[in-house]
């Protein structure tokens, strides 16, 4: 995206509050105004002491009293510009900060997937920050600057009008300059801020697996890897600030050239009886006030770059196809029987590497139908496709006879009730955790839920109970007290069909067998599906489907299945033979 259209959608955000715009455009031309009032109430004053020959100590003390009701009045209008200015930005970082959060639940699943995370929380934090702040500097410098321009133009030619033509035709080759400059620099800024969303995602990575970093002594080669980004992320802004601090002393240079003009200008034209010294006092302040904003803006113009680059990582994240809508003839699921049919579906993640072909699988209403086979072999994936987080490349799924893809999607996912291996909590109270799929769910129906996941015992020894905080990611409960409270959310929900992947992994052998039972109960006239390493934990389903290279390759109940001794029979045997 080129930096121009950058600039014009960063601005579209601020259409909504124009009126804070124009306070603050206002209160800018309030402010210099004032301002350039100073310097003719000064003049005026030193060519009264020189006309007269002596201080008139009352007509001095009048200038003085209106020029310190003029200061005050300039920085008045100027804090009244910042709170102006600064509800621009700060509603345009809310605005912005808002669409990409809900733009991460509209894209495809295979998006998440494939950007780091850390990236992905660097783009909604750290880049839209850069933009609110180069937003806020851009809008204080362009009202300010502008106005101070016309001011000091419109004074200048009052004054002397060939004195305020060298000025206004000298200054702003400045702006050629601080132009060609930030061109230079733009890349390097855009370079930075990839830089520093690469460096938050490995943060993030290193820490959500210390554990794992420490039990095989990486951590010198994390802080090695960690080194590499950081002297990347070095180099990139170390190249961008200093191909922007060039701006400002350039700009300088050109505007002290002005201002030595003016001064050998003006002391001619006093020689000659053409300007007076208070004219040519109130003329080097103009002529300084007028230069000001090219200074100033060529200060800003690395936060005005970051603020670019921040922003078209963002937009890039915005512009990111979403995952396909729901068909206008979808309609709504309010409760199915469970009757499932896998119509020779074929899919896989990446067109490179092909995992389910030509798959058909039949599941009547209430069967218990468990998933097993190798790592890698598409039992996940397979719940994947049937929770819709993708569609399949070919063929089709269908609930109750209707094919998924003509069912909206939240009605969909709403039928089935899933308890992943890997338990996601979060910080708020166990409560709440529970209620997460029924947040209007009273604390009879909570509690009736803990119980039957054999989770009330352990909260009740918790300090506060029910109202104990989960701290991020479950981190103050043990491994096993997490997977039991997802359990009990899915209990809650009641939902009329199951997915269990590997729901009891991470509970112990005696836990697991009361958490069976509960399963067993709330599993009975239910469709489930089981997706299992542990094979003692799926002896009593119905069906047990056996998967190896994306295909159903043996199917039957756990006693038929080992008596055909085999691809089950292995696997089984792979677990409960006894080592050699």
């Amino acid at each position: 995206m080129k930096t121009k259209k950058t600039v014009v959608r960063i601005l579209s955000y601020t259409k909504p509050y124009r009126r804070y715009l124009l306070g603050a455009l206002l209160c800018a031309a309030a402010s210099v105004c004032l301002t350039l009032l100073g310097p003719v109430l000064v003049g005026d004053a030193i060519d009264f002491i020189i006309v007269k020959g002596q201080v008139d100590f009352a007509n001095v003390a009048k200038i003085l009293l209106v020029l310190l009701v003029t200061i005050g009045g300039v920085a008045l209008f100027q804090w009244l510009m910042a709170l102006c200015t600064n509800a621009v930005s700060y509603y345009t970082v809310r605005d912005m900060r808002r669409q990409a959060f809900k733009k991460l639940h509209d894209v495809p699943l295979k998006y998440i997937d494939t950007t780091m995370h850390g990236d992905l929380i660097s783009r909604l934090v750290n880049d839209i920050d850069a933009v609110g702040d180069g937003l806020l500097q851009g809008i204080t410098q362009l009202f300010s600057g502008l106005v101070t321009i016309i001011g000091t133009v419109v004074f200048m030619l009052a004054i002397n009008v060939q004195i305020a033509l060298v000025v206004v035709l000298i200054t702003p080759l400045s702006l050629f300059v601080a132009a060609f400059i930030a061109r230079l620099s733009a890349k390097m800024f855009k370079e930075q801020q990839q830089t520093q969303g690469e460096i938050s995602g490995y943060i993030e990575e290193v820490i959500g697996n210390q554990k794992i970093v420490k039990a095989f002594l990486r951590e010198e080669k994390s802080a090695e890897i960690f080194e590499e980004i950081n002297q990347r992320l070095y180099v990139c802004g170390k190249k961008a600030q200093f191909a922007s601090s060039l701006a400002n002393p350039s700009t300088r240079f050109v505007n002290g050239i002005v201002y030595a003009a003016v001064g050998v200008i003006g002391a001619v034209s006093a020689v000659s009886g053409l300007l007076t010294v208070g004219q040519i006092s109130c003329f080097l302040t103009y002529a300084n006030q007028y230069t000001k904003p090219f200074n100033e803006v060529t200060g800003v113009i690395a936060q005005l770059q970051t603020a670019v680059a921040g922003a078209k990582r963002v937009f890039a994240l915005l512009d990111e196809p979403d995952q396909s809508p729901d068909k206008v003839s979808a309609h709504a699921l309010y409760s199915c029987k469970g009757k499932i049919d896998i119509d020779n579906i074929s899919f896989s993640y990446t067109p490179q590497q092909k995992l389910i072909e030509h798959f058909y699988l039949h599941v009547k209403p209430g069967q218990r139908v468990a998933i097993v086979g190798p790592t890698g072999c598409g039992k996940t994936t397979l719940i994947n496709l049937l929770m819709r987080f993708y569609d399949v490349n070919s063929g089709k799924i269908c609930i109750d006879g209707v094919d998924i893809r003509q069912i909206t999607r939240e009605s969909l996912r709403s039928q089935y009730g899933m308890v992943l291996q890997e338990s996601w909590l979060y910080h708020a109270t166990v409560r709440e955790n529970i209620a997460y799929g029924r947040p209007d769910a009273k604390q009879e129906e909570i509690e009736a839920a803990a119980k039957a996941a054999y989770a009330h015992g352990f909260i009740g020894q918790l300090e506060n109970g029910y109202d104990t905080i989960v701290t991020e990611q479950g981190a103050n409960l043990s491994q096993g007290q997490r997977q039991l409270l997802c359990i009990a959310r899915v209990m809650l929900c009641n939902p009329p069909m199951l997915i269990l992947d590997e729901a009891t992994s991470s509970i112990d052998t005696l836990t697991e067998q009361r958490v069976q039972r509960a399963f067993q109960k709330m599993m009975q006239g239910r469709t489930s599906f089981i997706v299992a390493h542990r094979l003692s934990t799926i002896q009593e389903a119905d069906v047990i489907l056996v998967m190896h290279n994306g295909n159903i390759v043996e199917q039957g109940t756990h006693t038929s299945l080992l008596q055909k001794d085999g691809f089950y029979s292995r696997l089984y045997n792979s677990q409960f033979a006894p080592a050699k």
